[in-house]
């Protein structure tokens, strides 16, 4: 095989409409935009508007909020912990977020990390976190380690 041998698989590739092209192409004169209206000029804008009838989106009733200050951890499970434990890439003398982030559990803090019971957990590890669920706390307690939780108002 040559260099001017090489071919794309056939149909890999579609060839690209160029449309406005003569009544030949199939997509000539107006290029598949019909005729007249806004629609067929360029420069259209016109998403959701429905011709001055109220639109769909301003006709639906809103529910609920979305609280501007809210807080986003960074959430990781007990199986995950334990996972990155037994390939050696976390000591469970001492886990916090830090160290976390150091082994690549998590990916950043954002506004803290929250622990969560799923998967299993038999190690016994000291774990200091921003939030943890009730479960993920018992769960810890029970394999014999101990799980503090640094901001009671996180932890649910």
């Amino acid at each position: 095989m040559k260099l001017h041998e090489l071919r794309d698989n056939p149909g890999a590739a579609p060839k690209r409409t160029r449309v406005g092209r003569g009544p030949g192409s199939g997509k000539g004169k107006m290029g598949g935009r019909g005729i007249k209206g806004q629609k067929s000029r360029s420069g259209v804008s016109i998403n959701g508007y429905e011709g001055g009838q109220m639109p769909l989106y301003q006709r639906l009733p809103k529910r609920g909020f979305n609280k501007p200050n809210r807080k986003a951890y960074a959430v990781v499970n007990l199986g995950l912990i334990q996972k990155f434990i037994d390939a050696g890439k976390l000591d469970a003398a001492s886990i916090n977020e830090d160290t976390l982030v150091a082994s690549g559990v998590v990916r950043r803090k954002l506004d803290g990390v929250r622990v969560l019971a799923k998967g299993e957990f038999t190690a016994k590890a000291t774990i200091a976190v921003t939030g943890a669920s009730k479960a993920a706390v018992d769960a810890v307690a029970k394999a014999g380690g101990s799980l503090t939780v640094a901001n009671t108002a996180a932890a649910e």
